[in-house]
């Protein structure tokens, strides 16, 4: 192979303005991006298929040259062409944070990213919650899996829904993510952290995405945690659109292009007075939209 060839490969990782880019013949290449991505306002992302050209001068041993088209791209968390999205909350110690998860899964659903939702920490939780997140989020279009890091619970499920496919690992810091990473592979040897005892919080330990093989057409994406996330680039019509559990009532309201909030006659909120749909989700939604007006209303 000549310095000077194109060659093609996946980002596994990028951390201080370096690229790590998996190439089957190279192996993994450090690369510098080419300084036209900055004026063509492009950033390569973990994840991207990118041409290179080899150089092998000092410390850096390539340059991305071009990013391949992209199937898709998320921005929190920054990384392409995913076919799913793991998203890992603690079912006890701490607590789910509902309002960020709905965040989470309204923000994947808007980037239509099949969501997998899963609970951490299963073996500190009591059955009646776990049956009763079970409820809210399949009936939210999720796949609800529960899990132990410390005990190994569900592991085995959780590789079956990873299998063949590239999958964004995703939630807040300190819920096991980390955890469960090392347990599906071994060799990732990922930094673990703990939770505060005073704030119910852990610390970041992934500091930078990156993608992990678990097997030969198998990826999972680490990222960092998170405590916030905000839906800025949504419509009010289209955060609408992202809670599935509304879909079987549209059409069905008073008024056309109804956002079930304040108008009468509205079939989604006679759900939620009925119990149909989850009251924590639909106060969630109802917050959301709040912060979308106040947007929409800022010169």
């Amino acid at each position: 192979m000549s310095n000077s060839d194109l060659v093609t490969g996946k980002i596994i990782k990028g951390v201080g303005g370096f690229y790590y880019v998996y190439n089957q013949e190279a192996g993994t290449v450090v690369c510098r991006a080419r300084g036209a991505f900055r004026k063509e306002g492009l950033k390569p992302l973990v994840g991207d298929d990118v041409e290179i050209r080899l150089t092998f001068r000092e410390e850096v041993e390539g340059n991305v040259e071009r990013i391949l088209p992209r199937r898709n791209a998320l921005v929190r968390p920054a990384v392409a062409n995913v076919d799913q999205a793991l998203v890992i909350f603690a079912a006890a110690s701490p607590s789910p944070n509902f309002n960020l998860l709905d965040r989470f899964l309204a923000a994947m659903a808007y980037r239509q990213v099949p969501a997998v939702l899963c609970f951490n920490k299963a073996d500190l939780a009591e059955q009646e919650d776990m049956e009763r997140l079970r409820d809210i989020y399949e009936n939210a279009g999720c796949a609800v899996l529960f899990s132990s890091a410390r005990t190994g619970e569900g592991v085995d499920a959780l590789r079956r829904v990873l299998s063949g496919r590239t999958t964004t690992v995703a939630g807040p810091s300190g819920v096991g993510k980390s955890s469960l990473i090392n347990l599906l592979q071994p060799h990732a040897q990922m930094e673990t952290g703990h939770i505060s005892g005073k704030i119910q919080r852990g610390r970041h330990t992934t500091r930078h995405s990156q993608l992990i093989p678990l097997d030969e057409d198998t990826f999972i994406m680490d990222t960092p945690g998170f405590s916030s996330l905000y839906l800025d680039e949504l419509t009010e019509q289209e955060l609408r659109d992202c809670y599935p559990e509304f879909a079987p009532y549209e059409g069905t309201c008073r008024f056309q292009g109804c956002l079930h909030l304040a108008e009468p006659d509205c079939p989604v909120k006679e759900a939620v007075e009925n119990g149909r749909i989850s009251a924590i989700r639909y106060e969630n939604y109802v917050q959301l939209q709040g912060e979308l007006r106040a947007k929409r209303r800022k010169p």
